[in-house]
């Protein structure tokens, strides 16, 4: 499918385009996966995995904020609610480098619902927009807020434009919107991102009644053709599990949305593009296997593929396991072939 524009209107500041994203999901979108993301595609607008407030705060700074500059366009989500912290940790974001600092109002988690984190605060739209302010006051970055359509108890369309007009009239003018409720008892994280339905519908709607706000739509999106067909009624998309376990797809986005030629030509082109990194992390101490195991996803469904990952699960967590594994698995994948004039 070609490169169509959107039809939605949108007076966006400057920063990155959102038009595509990927998402942030924990233990996934980490530097060695978004080192991966990016030399697939220089547009897609990725984002680190959730970092509270307190972890920055309190802990290894310098380590969870840590990524490569190649990374941009990137954006840091935090989870929160304390609008001193949000503000200080918005500050950090921008001495640090990244693009966009993005407020975590969608993860049902137990653990994070205790400490006011995450989907729970669907139920105090109040409290977001403090911390939305707060940080809106503490940096030039973009702050953006992404959020359920409701909670359990909270789940009508009225509320879910409260919560919006909350939020938007403390500043903020981008949401992204994972089209479903969230189940905050009874449901595991996992279960709630598959057991409650989708309403995409919800959100297009969220688009219509504010078309002054950047709306992205999120949440069970795999393909191209459904992109486009979330394209014509909201801003931009954003894709989660797809990405992560079909990186390849990512090869396609920036000709498909933004008319532009592909960042990589070929699956193993891209993989030897990672070897100095990979090497670098290495040299740092890294284990490779925390970093290949980000990468079993680049061959599925291609000739060899399998055997590309047996290898990969098999040898990585050796001791002393080096790039030769890498280049070992590299091998059992057929190149493609080069197509040449008779």
């Amino acid at each position: 499918m070609s490169f169509v524009p959107s039809p939605i209107p949108f007076a966006a500041d400057s920063g990155p385009s959102r038009r595509f994203c990927v998402a942030p999901m924990m233990d996934w979108t980490t530097p060695h996966f978004r080192y991966l993301a990016r030399i697939l595609s220089r547009r897609a607008l990725l984002y680190t995995e959730m970092v509270t407030t307190g972890a920055l705060i309190h802990g290894d700074t310098e380590r969870f904020l840590r990524h490569d500059p190649s990374e941009y366009p990137l954006a840091l989500q935090l989870g929160g609610s304390h609008a001193g912290e949000l503000a200080h940790c918005a500050k950090l974001a921008q001495q640090f480098g990244f693009d966009e600092v993005n407020l975590n109002v969608g993860c049902p988690s137990d653990r994070v619902q205790n400490n006011m984190i995450g989907a729970c605060l669907m139920g105090h739209p109040d409290k977001v927009a403090e911390g939305v302010a707060a940080m809106i006051e503490a940096t030039d970055l973009p702050v953006t807020v992404k959020h359920r359509i409701g909670i359990n108890g909270r789940e009508s369309w009225d509320e879910l434009c409260e919560f919006i007009e909350t939020v938007a009239a403390a500043g903020c003018k981008t949401f992204i919107v994972h089209a479903r409720i969230a189940i905050l008892e009874g449901l595991s994280p996992k279960e709630n991102r598959d057991i409650p339905p989708l309403k995409y519908d919800w959100v297009y709607r969220l688009k219509q009644a504010y078309p002054h706000l950047e709306i992205i739509i999120n949440g069970g999106i795999k393909t191209f053709d459904e992109c486009h067909e979330h394209l014509a009624h909201t801003d931009g998309v954003m894709l989660g599990r797809e990405a992560y376990h079909n990186p390849w797809l990512l090869a396609g986005v920036d000709t498909e949305f933004f008319g532009e030629p592909a960042a990589a030509t070929s699956r193993h082109d891209a993989l030897r593009a990672m070897f100095p990194f990979i090497q670098q992390e290495l040299d740092r101490g890294v284990y490779l296997t925390h970093i290949t195991r980000h990468i079993m996803g680049l061959f599925l469904g291609q000739p060899g593929g399998r055997q590309f990952r047996r290898h990969l699960s098999e040898n990585a967590n050796k001791p002393g396991s080096g790039l030769e594994v890498v280049e070992q698995a590299l091998a059992k994948v057929r190149e493609p072939e080069l197509i040449t004039e008779s």
